[in-house]
């Protein structure tokens, strides 16, 4: 496994894990209420998005499927384990997808890498986690239904998913960019980090 692949990896994990924390501890006292569900910030959501956002569709899916997984999982989880799992890995491919085909790779070697762009432009990172939001709350909340597994009824879908997306918009304007941040520390090169910083000092 090369040294950018294997700090990929690494930063997915710390970042899901940080991300999945501080969602099912930190964040459910903060929940805005629509009706008789709270609704937070998806911050594992996010980390999918940008994920999506700085790598390959294949990779983004693939941490969608798993970071998913571990948020059907965590408890207080009180679902039917695998919605999130579906739900975050459409996110991943539906995301990754969409922003390749329509605005380059944004991974390593892609047109953004090239052009010295070291993160994603703020009208596609918003369009991509209002977008993701939407995709992820709605899958979920759809398999929920078709399995009888929701606490949600048809009349509420439609305001959790607004409101949903309205939180992980203004989200994701912190935790996207801290991604991707976390992304290039542990995926760029230690002797071109060393050339940086002499041309800024110079």
């Amino acid at each position: 496994m090369r040294p950018g692949s294997t700090g990929r990896l690494v930063g997915v994990l710390v970042a899901t894990l940080v991300a999945l924390l501080l969602q099912v501890t930190v964040l459910p006292p903060l929940a805005w209420t629509v009706g008789d569900l709270g609704v937070v910030p998806d911050l594992v959501l996010l980390v999918v998005v940008a994920t999506a956002l700085a790598s390959d569709t294949r990779f983004a899916t693939l941490t969608g499927f798993f970071a998913g997984l571990l948020l059907d999982l965590a408890p207080p989880a009180d679902h039917i384990a695998g919605r999130w799992a579906l739900a975050l890995m459409a996110v991943g491919y539906v995301v990754g997808r969409l922003v390749h085909d329509n605005a380059g790779d944004l991974g390593a070697g892609s047109r953004f890498e090239r052009e010295g762009v070291r993160r994603s432009p703020l009208v596609v990172m918003v369009a991509a986690a209002a977008g993701g939001s939407f995709l992820g709350t709605s899958v979920f909340a759809l398999t929920g239904l078709f399995l009888g597994d929701s606490a949600a009824s048809v009349g509420q879908l439609l305001p959790v998913a607004l409101v949903a997306l309205v939180l992980d918009v203004i989200a994701a304007l912190v935790a996207i960019p801290t991604v991707h941040w976390l992304f290039r520390r542990l995926t760029s090169d230690p002797s071109s980090q060393r050339v940086e910083r002499m041309r800024a000092r110079a």
